[in-house]
């Protein structure tokens, strides 16, 4: 089955990254044999982070596009050289606000130090913080791109529907393209069998960001991100025309499975 283009190159995949932990070495050879299968069409680039990206030189990188998680604004001066001395191509950067200064002071040191023409994502706060709005100004200021965390590893990590309406939003009233991270590995909004956290589903938040595009208000956006019937809402999906324009908006999201999603989408009968 082919990949229809609203859901082509959608999972960046960040096999090492929590819950999955994959090994490098193992992480990069899979990653390398997804190009000859069914999933090849949903996958993005690997992400790999900071700590991790002088290993690659040791485990034949040739050709290996990577998106690198930056933990500060200090490091992102250093990355494209680090990448280019590991033998891969840098394709992206997805870099944490943190350290001296304020948050849209960051920003723009992040803006000024990135490598040029390098896709560039700043993990922003939640709405609900103080440093929201500045950090909002200064992202779009500066021509970068957001990355919102969806979940992790504990149930405060996973932001409300509200926090996700507002955020998508606010990026779809700024034309400022975003990606997700964490907790977004099955298409449908659910309830985690062994966590019992809530996770957001990338088919809620896509259509989301398709009817945020077509002028839907927030109770609507919010109502989307809550629909928990996969049938239904694979149905919406179908019966939405800017569903592949959306993805300008909501260009990927990191998953440690590239499996489940592609698995979700064959259950939905949303492949062509």
């Amino acid at each position: 089955m082919s990949i229809p283009v609203s859901f082509q190159h959608l999972v960046d995949d960040a096999a090492i990254f929590p819950p999955g932990l994959a090994p490098l070495p193992a992480a990069v050879t899979a990653h390398r044999a997804l190009a000859a299968t069914a999933y090849a069409g949903l996958v993005g680039p690997l992400v790999v982070d900071t700590a991790r990206l002088d290993d690659l030189a040791a485990l034949d990188p040739a050709g290996l596009e990577v998106s690198v998680v930056v933990p500060t604004p200090a490091e992102v001066a250093g990355v494209a050289a680090r990448a280019d001395a590991a033998g891969v191509r840098l394709v992206g950067l997805e870099v944490k606000l943190g350290g001296p200064g304020g948050s849209a002071e960051q920003v723009a040191a992040i803006a000024a130090a990135r490598p040029a023409g390098i896709t560039t994502y700043v993990e922003v706060p939640r709405p609900s913080s103080p440093d929201w709005p500045a950090v909002l100004d200064a992202v779009a200021a500066h021509g970068l791109r957001l990355k919102l965390r969806t979940g992790g590893t504990e149930a405060a990590a996973f932001p409300t529907e509200d926090e996700v309406a507002a955020w998508i939003g606010a990026a779809v009233a700024r034309a400022l393209p975003f990606k997700c991270t964490a907790g977004l590995h099955n298409a449908v909004r659910h309830t985690g069998a062994t966590t019992g956290f809530e996770h957001h589903g990338y088919l809620n938040i896509l259509l989301a960001t398709a009817r945020a595009a077509a002028g839907a208000d927030t109770a609507t956006l919010v109502a989307t991100l809550g629909e928990r019937d996969a049938a239904a809402l694979a149905a919406a999906v179908r019966a939405t025309p800017g569903l592949a324009a959306a993805r300008a908006t909501f260009t990927s999201y990191g998953s440690c499975s590239v499996i489940e999603p592609y698995d979700d989408l064959v259950a939905l009968d949303l492949l062509a």
